[in-house]
C-alpha cells in the first residue's frame, strides 16, 4: 500500500508542476517566445516528432552517450582496479586525476573539438572524460572494501588469481561499481551535451543552440525534456542491473 502511494506521489507532483507552470505563464503575461506553456510545447514536440528531426537529434546524442559510457566505464574500470592494488601506480597517477577533477570541462572542451575534430570522437572523449572520474573513484573503494578475511579464505582453497577476481572482488564491489555507473550515467548526458554545445550540426545540444539563437523557447524546453528521459532512462537501467545482479543482497537482507 505504501509503495503504491509513494509511486502515485510522483505521478501526483509532476501533474502539480505542470499545472503550476501553465497558470504562471498564463498570469505573469510573458510572451511565448520567453516563457511558453505546457501545450506550446507539446504541440512543438508533436511537431518535431511528426517532422522525425527529434528522433534523429536523440538518436545522435544517444550514441554519443553510449559510446561514451563504453569507453569511460572500461577505462575507469581497468584503471581503477589498477590502482586498487597498486599503491605505487596510485601515487604516480593521484596529481593527475586530480588535476584533471580540478579543470572544468567546459574550459577544455573547445581544445578538444579543435585536436579531435568536429565529429562524434570529440563528444565521445568529451563524454567519456566526465564519466571516468566517479566510475574510476568507485572501483578503487569496492575492491578496497572487499574484507581481508574472504581473501585468505580464497587463499587457503588455492584459488587462481582469475578466479580471486571473478568469484570474490567482482562480487564483493559490485554494488559500489554500480552506484558509480548509476552517476556516470547521468552525467554522460551531460557530457555530450556541452561537447554539442560547442560544435555539432546534429544531435539535441544543437537544438538546444538552434532553439535559443531563433527564440525558439519551445523547442528548447523539448531539447531539455528528452535529455531528462534519456537520463532517466539511463539511471533505470542501471537500477535493473542492480536489482538483477544483487539479488543476493535481499536474500540475506
Amino acid at each position: 500500500m505504501k509503495k503504491s502511494i509513494s509511486r502515485w506521489l510522483g505521478i501526483f507532483s509532476v501533474i502539480l508542476g505542470i499545472f503550476a507552470w501553465e497558470f504562471f505563464a498564463r498570469a505573469s503575461g510573458l510572451p511565448r517566445f520567453i516563457l511558453p506553456s505546457p501545450m506550446d510545447v507539446w504541440k512543438r514536440l508533436i511537431e518535431s516528432l511528426a517532422d522525425g528531426s527529434l528522433l534523429y537529434h536523440t538518436g545522435v546524442t544517444l550514441l554519443e552517450v553510449l559510446l561514451g559510457l563504453l569507453v569511460g566505464v572500461t577505462l575507469a574500470t581497468v584503471l581503477g582496479y589498477g590502482i586498487a592494488k597498486s599503491r605505487s601506480l596510485e601515487k604516480i597517477l593521484e596529481p593527475y586525476l586530480v588535476a584533471s577533477q580540478a579543470i572544468p570541462i567546459i574550459a577544455i572542451a573547445p581544445l578538444l573539438v579543435i585536436w579531435l575534430g568536429h565529429g562524434i570522437v570529440s563528444k565521445v572523449v568529451i563524454c567519456a572524460l566526465i564519466v571516468f572520474f566517479p566510475v574510476l573513484v568507485n572501483t578503487v573503494l569496492g575492491i578496497r572494501a572487499v574484507p581481508p578475511a574472504l581473501y585468505d579464505m580464497m587463499n587457503s582453497l588455492r584459488a587462481s588469481r582469475r578466479q580471486v577476481m571473478f568469484k570474490l572482488e567482482v562480487p564483493a564491489s559490485l554494488p559500489v561499481l554500480l552506484g558509480g555507473l548509476r552517476i556516470g550515467a547521468t552525467l554522460s548526458v551531460i557530457g555530450a551535451i556541452v561537447g554539442e554545445l560547442v560544435d555539432a550540426k546534429a544531435g539535441l545540444g544543437f537544438l538546444l543552440k538552434v532553439g535559443d539563437f531563433q527564440f525558439d523557447t519551445s523547442m528548447v524546453f523539448v531539447a531539455v525534456i528528452m535529455l531528462v528521459v534519456l537520463a532517466l532512462s539511463l539511471y533505470g537501467f542501471v537500477t535493473l542491473l542492480e536489482k538483477r545482479f544483487l539479488k543476493w543482497q535481499q536474500t540475506t537482507s
